[in-house]
């Protein structure tokens, strides 16, 4: 099957899952998107681009599992208005209480809404190394946004840590559905997780996962262990597939913006360091099969220059 053919098959399968088992997309007044995946099962989407006063940060997609005893929410939001707008849309579609936040990572979006929470009563969890890799770029998160969304989009906003951390693993049950959160490897950032509904085949990949935008890659990911965690994520089969940028979607899909994306970097780099290249040319590397990824021109070079530095010391 060639290329075209093989996109237009994908694009195909995709948009087949969504309108068979999604709910017409509600659009909000907070650039922010509520979708149903499954049964009581939702995505809130964000924007694709950069974090903004208008977004608040939110510039990710976030999970809302509701159950008979409660919500639980994979990731909060990264400011505590921004985590407050999330609880808007989460109030449109129960009454129910949010009682488990999840932090899927070390990102800002994936944390600094969980002080909001905690004041409603929600409990923590994240993996033990999300939350030291939180307390290591606090401030750099937080003078990062302070820049990009103003002092009045900070108000309120305080560093929450976990109340429950996790090494390789975490299983609970609440209402009747079962959670299973693993951490399967380094990818965007050192603790990264999934969040796994076995029952209904659906995981949330944090940042594991990036479709219809260009995955990010800096000095706090590691390229080579974010393929066996998107592995481990595989393996499991799932029906639909939660990114952490993007939309609700297939594992083709993911497979092909997120995992095919790096190894194929990957590739390309080994093969352009044995033939001599040195890093003031990397920029250069051959990347327009993925051109169609939104954000493709502000992180290609990028991306390649820390791959580099990574195989270098590989």
């Amino acid at each position: 099957m060639n290329r075209i053919a093989l996109v237009l098959v994908l694009f195909f399968f995709q948009s087949t899952v969504l309108s068979n088992n999604t709910e017409p997309a509600k659009n909000t007044e907070h650039d922010l998107t509520l979708i149903k995946v499954a049964k009581n099962i939702y995505a809130i989407v964000g924007s694709l681009g950069n974090r903004s006063k208008q977004n608040l940060g939110n510039n990710a997609t976030f999970g809302v599992v509701v159950t008979n005893k409660g919500v639980v929410l994979i990731d909060p939001g990264a400011t505590y208005e921004g985590a407050a707008r999330i609880h808007q849309i989460i109030k449109s579609v129960t009454n129910q209480p949010v009682k488990v936040v999840i932090n899927t990572g070390g990102q800002d979006h994936r944390w600094l809404g969980n002080d909001y929470f905690k004041q409603q009563g929600a409990k923590i969890i994240a993996n033990q190394r999300a939350v030291a890799d939180q307390k290591q770029r606090k401030q750099n998160q937080f003078f990062r946004l302070a820049n990009l969304l103003g002092s009045k989009g900070l108000q309120k906003t305080q560093a929450r840590y976990a109340d429950q951390m996790f090494d390789q693993s975490m299983n609970f049950n609440l209402g009747g559905e079962k959670f299973k959160l693993v951490y399967a490897g380094q990818a965007h950032t050192p603790g990264d997780i999934f969040v796994w509904l076995p029952e209904q085949k659906v995981v949330f990949t944090g940042d594991i996962v990036y479709t219809e935008r260009m995955l990010s890659i800096h000095d706090s990911s590691n390229s080579g262990t974010w393929l066996s965690a998107f592995k481990a994520i595989a393996a499991l089969k799932p029906r639909f597939v939660v990114p952490g940028h993007g939309h609700p979607t297939s594992l083709a899909i993911a497979k092909k913006d997120t995992y095919d994306y790096l190894f194929y970097l990957r590739q390309s780099i080994a093969e352009f360091m044995q033939a001599g290249g040195g890093i003031e040319d990397i920029g250069n590397l051959e990347q327009t099969q993925f051109s169609y990824l939104k954000n493709f021109k502000a992180l290609k070079g990028r991306n390649a220059q820390q791959v580099y530095q990574e195989l270098e010391f590989e």
